[in-house]
């Protein structure tokens, strides 16, 4: 069964269907083209450098900019923003653009909710760009979510090339088929490291990853059970990967719509809880100072005697 489908010669959901069913990911190649590319490379520039206009971690509602003061890079970066949909009238239509549609009917029906919108960097020269094998599941309202296997689809556009060297996502092929692992959580998934022997615990041969190289417009797809994770950006150059998790409106009590009977539609006026709990006590603005890097825990932990 191959995991690699060309979007634009797709002309049946069957080989989509049975890719990420069976595999627990798929990668569509050409599924949006080289100057529509452009547009969303141009545009993720403006967002980053509107980033860096915060000295730390910016919160506004749904609008999150990660920020750090890196310190192996010894500057500024931004790490990801999520809901920038809220900012820019282009992340705004391509999140519910009738290609997404295409891919995501044949799993999840016509009324589809979005739980996570968020642009990825990983900054050349900088320390925290790595991610530990873990499932998406665990960022998810249990309480609120259903279905979590056949009810949600997670999708990643590659905007710049995707390569092993700067960090390319990692998934391990059929792992979504075993539930819930509880991988990495004994803290942050951006420090530390995930040993072979955790994911041997849990029944994966880490020998199995597979590393998925994209092109600029290739578009990833995977479960809230697929375990994944990412290396180090080792290059000099950025990778940049915009994520959009979907779910079936029917399963989850959370989340902006997408699609309403198969038609594109717009964010309201007031944003809705997604991933941020706190949305309707906590709205922001306000600024967090990180406490989840090493060297935040190490100037939390008690001196030694």
């Amino acid at each position: 069964m191959t995991a690699e489908i060309d979007f634009p010669s797709l002309n049946s959901s069957r080989p989509l269907l049975e890719a990420l069913h069976g595999e627990g990911y798929t990668i569509l190649r050409r599924f949006l083209p080289s100057d529509l590319m452009q547009e969303i490379g141009a545009e993720s520039d403006r967002i980053y450098e509107q980033g860096l206009q915060h000295h730390a971690t910016y919160r506004d509602r749904n609008l999150l900019f990660e920020i750090l003061d890196d310190p192996q890079a010894g500057r500024r970066v931004v790490l990801q923003v999520h809901w920038m949909a809220w900012i820019s009238p282009l992340f705004e239509r391509l999140r519910r653009d009738a290609r997404y549609l295409k891919v995501l009917e044949p799993f999840l029906g016509q009324d589809i909710k979005q739980i996570a919108h968020q642009l990825h960097w990983k900054p050349p020269g900088a320390k925290y760009t790595f991610y530990r094998y873990h499932q998406d599941a665990r960022f998810r309202n249990q309480a609120a979510t259903r279905n979590f296997l056949d009810g949600n689809v997670t999708t990643g556009l590659a905007i710049d090339r995707q390569t092993a060297a700067n960090g390319a996502l990692r998934v391990i092929p059929r792992s979504h088929r075993r539930g819930y692992l509880g991988l990495s959580e004994d803290g942050t998934i951006m420090t530390g490291s995930t040993p072979d022997d955790e994911l041997r615990k849990v029944g994966l041969d880490p020998a199995s990853a597979v590393t998925c190289e994209m092109e600029p417009g290739d578009l990833l797809l995977w479960t809230l059970y697929t375990v994944h994770g990412s290396a180090a950006n080792l290059s000099e150059h950025d990778r940049r990967f915009l994520i959009n998790s979907y779910v079936r409106a029917g399963d989850s009590d959370r989340g902006e719509w997408a699609f309403r009977g198969g038609v594109s539609t717009p964010l309201g006026e007031e944003p809705q809880i997604c991933k941020y709990e706190q949305l309707r006590e906590r709205p922001g603005p306000f600024y967090i100072e990180p406490s989840w890097t090493e060297e935040a825990q190490a100037s939390q932990s008690p001196p030694r005697a």
